[in-house]
């Protein structure tokens, strides 16, 4: 790969199914479920861009979405679920340490309010966990949003909502990662 972490795009479609998966997990969450659903894709298909790419696993997520198949919502659930909480500690991927730094900027009641408020979420939403495009956005504007999610109460635009935000979160990783 190249120093930036991303090989060129053009050449992706050559690489071997280990390196594809590095790949995914430069843009998306480490996640199994994502790797056995794209890799193949990242084979088969040519791309010219990298958001290219990002759109078509975002159509493969939103496949998944709108199926009938609890087999499906599961793995759906279990590709957003790979996206860490909003707010957690102990975080493993160095992307989303470095996303969500200013929401751990010392505000002891506000990581609270952020606990309480992923909890709630996950009761609302079984199997789903609140994902969002932070993006510079600081904690009451994050908070807003999650609770204007939760009133929603509507699990078919919540999961519409989380593919989009990995979408954007991943187009965004791309471009850190070109420059």
């Amino acid at each position: 790969m190249a120093s930036t972490g991303l090989p060129s795009i053009s050449t992706l479609h050559s690489l071997q199914s280990p390196q594809l998966a590095a790949v995914l997990d430069l843009l998306f969450e480490p996640c199994v479920p994502l790797h056995t659903l794209s890799v193949n894709l990242l084979h088969e298909q040519t791309f010219s861009s990298y958001d290219d790419l990002i759109t078509s696993i975002g159509v493969q997520l939103t496949d998944l979405a709108e199926s009938s198949s609890t087999s499906d919502t599961r793995w759906l659930e279990s590709i957003l679920g790979a996206h860490p909480r909003l707010g957690e500690k102990k975080i493993d991927s160095t992307q989303s340490k470095e996303e969500q730094a200013q929401l751990a900027s010392g505000h002891h009641a506000g990581e609270d309010k952020l606990s309480e408020m992923n909890t709630l979420y996950e009761q609302t939403f079984p199997g789903l966990r609140y994902v969002a495009f932070v993006n510079g956005r600081d904690r009451p504007a994050i908070l807003d949003d999650m609770q204007g999610r939760i009133d929603r109460k509507d699990i078919s635009l919540e999961r519409a909502e989380a593919i989009k935000a990995m979408c954007q979160i991943a187009a965004d990783r791309a471009r850190k990662l070109q420059q």
